[in-house]
């Protein structure tokens, strides 16, 4: 099995005519992923070509999904646009949104936060790669070449280290159930918690890697819930150990504002909740094998 998406994923890709949707919707088909349709204003009545056939172009989300069945959207949409874009995602039936966009405002941000969870639909993203599903579905920009089926989930908000904790994994022999990037913008919509009790209930999964990063109290309210939720090992990491106070490293979020947001504390809260923590990318793979 899997969280948030399998064989029965069917997708919509919202702006899939632009440069970065149309070279990823053809990487999704070609990994597998029932892609059923895309969306770009003015284009409807189109097909695009990839290598698994054509997928029909329709000029509004609500057409799309109630013609193809999707049950899914990805937005590669210019940041300006990008909240109108899922918002109009959640009103059109689709039940699981995957923002890819960087740079959506964190005024836009509050707007579509309230839109998504008043229509009970989970957000994904935004500033995120997505998530995969080895051998089954990916949504977003993971590399599918770098994955394979196995027990362990991953979830991060950290894109990059995504694929290197995922990478190491596979050099392994070590597989995983799904992968998950959460995205590292002050607003999202799938929290660090969301994904390990998604995991706690998958039987496919036996154990969880979580990789966080300097800025807020997430990776905090995660560990929590690690001691108190969950009866499946998780190993952890944490990016920007050496960041220097008051500056962003990378993600919007990524910022340190007060002793709770710096590497040390995190660290701490994983480790006095029984989470065993990697200090370096290379040593979660033994962490791993020895909690499986």
């Amino acid at each position: 099995m899997a969280i948030f998406i399998d064989e029965g994923t069917t997708l919509v890709v919202q702006g899939i005519t632009g440069r970065d949707g149309s070279f990823h919707a053809r990487q999704m088909a070609d990994y597998g992923t029932r892609v059923v349709a895309g969306v770009t204003p003015g284009k409807g009545g189109h097909s695009f070509a990839t290598g698994n056939g054509g997928i029909p172009i329709f000029d509004t989300v609500e057409r799309a999904a109630r013609e193809s069945g999707a049950n899914t959207a990805v937005i590669y949409v210019p940041p300006a646009f990008a909240a109108d874009a899922i918002m109009e995602a959640a009103a059109s039936g689709i039940a699981f949104v995957v923002a890819i966009t960087e740079g959506i405002p964190v005024l836009d941000m509050t707007r579509v936060d309230a839109f998504v969870r008043d229509r009970g639909v989970r957000l994904l993203g935004p500033n995120c790669p997505g998530l995969l599903s080895p051998g089954k579905s990916k949504v977003g920009i993971l590399p599918g070449q770098i994955a394979m089926p196995g027990p362990v989930g991953v979830v991060s908000r950290s894109g990059t280290l995504t694929y290197e904790v995922v990478y190491q994994l596979t050099r392994a022999g070590i597989g995983q159930s799904t992968c998950v990037g959460i995205g590292g913008d002050p607003i999202n919509g799938t929290s660090f918690i969301d994904c390990l009790e998604a995991f706690e209930a998958d039987p496919a999964t036996r154990a969880v890697v979580i990789i966080g990063e300097i800025g807020g109290t997430d990776e905090q309210n995660a560990a929590t819930f690690v001691s108190e939720r969950m009866s499946k090992p998780v190993i952890g990491f944490i990016a920007g150990q050496t960041a220097p106070p008051g500056r962003r490293m990378g993600h919007a979020g990524a910022i340190i504002s007060g002793s709770a947001g710096t590497a040390a504390e995190k660290i701490e809260a994983f480790e006095k909740n029984g989470i065993g923590v990697a200090r370096r990318p290379s040593d979660v793979v033994g962490l791993v094998r020895n909690a499986l």
